[in-house]
């Protein structure tokens, strides 16, 4: 079966290495392996050597194509229609036009996304590694596909419908100018791809996501953070590597207590994802950028055959049904209590813990239910459905 895995972490801990060897490993086992930068700060090239373009690299090592993406390519030339209409929209305003439509917040890391959806139904590559941003835009790339798709599903239905009633009369009163019938089914179509998206990245027999980390306080408590977020939004985190973990026999006092920090921090990220494969990475004297020093990662860790499993650990949110009612069951490791907080809103729940929020629609059976109360233990926020608990239908806030 064909698999993508993505890689992702904070920033500078190595991520494009790590992600580089398990291409490089993928590819000598024969495997039509694509090796893709969502970066806009690309390193691919750099650690091949060479100059990438716009398109994929092909046989940069046998059976190993790389591609570091560039969005606005893709936009312009995959969605002109819609690209056509934003640009027309940017111009009412008095914008430049086309080149502004990168600048709406997410639009770059969802046409990433779409690309690697499309590469992944049209092209036969048996395995395709994703080498993300750092954390924060990684979590941005991920979850806007869910979210964009939560609004244009509330939203669309009555699109066309609004085109058709409002185009004769928005230019003269609104001065904006509505889409067409093409842009429109532009939309519709990326609507599609969406839902497509969503489905792919959230298949665990298909998608896994890779937390790459080293031993310091912040990327540890970061990687923390992240492994919370990405459990949130329901995806498969199924290994944890961590970077640069000095030699214990160096013998210099210099670099003792790096040691004994080290050893801390290594300590707690086995503690903090215990359930979850964790590899070393060693301190390397050599930069990691070639094929052969890239391959040392290959050799002194990638060597079971268990890398490219598709591993189901991370659990997805559940319902199920009890003598009062109904329970939702979310699994957000690492999280504090104190800061998840959680409400209805009309046919969906909305959850937020830190900076991040997601809605999650209700099943039809329940949107006559409203939340009742919640509890969180054992990493596991569990919300409570009873039937006439909200009589004005206003929905309910709730604190775990």
């Amino acid at each position: 079966m064909k698999r993508i895995y993505i890689f992702t972490g904070k920033g500078g801990v190595g991520k494009s290495s790590v992600a580089t060897a398990h291409a490089i490993k993928s590819a000598g086992e024969g495997k039509a392996t694509l090796l893709v930068s969502t970066d806009m700060a690309h390193n691919l090239g750099d650690i091949f050597g060479r100059k990438l373009g716009k398109t994929v690299e092909k046989n940069v090592l046998p059976n190993l194509d790389v591609y570091e993406i560039d969005p606005e390519y893709v936009m312009q030339n995959d969605f002109p229609a819609v690209m056509e209409y934003l640009g027309k929209l940017f111009a009412e305003f008095g914008e430049p036009g086309l080149q502004n439509v990168g600048m709406l917040p997410g639009m770059e890391e969802l046409f990433s996304l779409l690309k690697i959806a499309d590469i992944y139904k049209k092209e036969n590559y048996d395995c395709i590694m994703v080498d993300c941003a750092p954390t924060g835009e990684t979590l941005s790339l991920l979850k806007f596909p869910e979210l964009l798709s939560w609004y244009m599903e509330k939203f669309f239905p009555i699109g066309k419908v609004g085109v058709r009633v409002l185009a004769p009369i928005s230019k003269a009163a609104f001065k904006v100018e509505m889409p067409n019938k093409y842009a429109m089914n532009d939309i519709e179509k990326m609507y599609l791809k969406l839902v497509q998206l969503q489905e792919l990245l959230k298949d665990r027999e298909i998608t896994s996501v890779r937390i790459v980390a080293i031993p310091e306080k912040m990327v540890v408590e970061e990687t923390k953070r992240n492994y919370m977020y990405l459990n949130l939004y329901n995806f498969n985190v199924d290994g944890v590597y961590i970077n640069r973990i000095l030699p214990t026999e160096l013998g210099n006092v210099f670099f003792s207590r790096w040691l004994v920090l080290q050893k801390k921090y290594i300590t707690q990220l086995k503690e903090c994802f215990g359930a979850l494969p964790v590899y070393e990475i060693p301190w390397y004297q050599e930069e990691l950028k070639g094929e052969a020093a890239v391959r040392r990662i290959v050799e002194d860790v990638l060597d079971g055959e268990e890398i490219f499993a598709a591993r189901h650990i991370t659990e997805r949110e559940s319902f199920r049904q009890t003598e009062e009612g109904y329970e939702l069951e979310v699994f957000l490791p690492c999280a504090r209590k104190e800061e998840i907080d959680l409400y209805q809103a009309a046919t969906d729940i909305v959850i937020k813990t830190g900076n991040f929020k997601r809605n999650i629609p209700l099943p039809n059976l329940l949107r006559s239910y409203s939340v009742a109360g919640a509890r969180f233990q054992e990493d596991r926020l569990c919300i409570r459905f009873e039937k006439g608990s909200d009589e004005d239908g206003q929905g309910n806030d709730a604190k775990a």
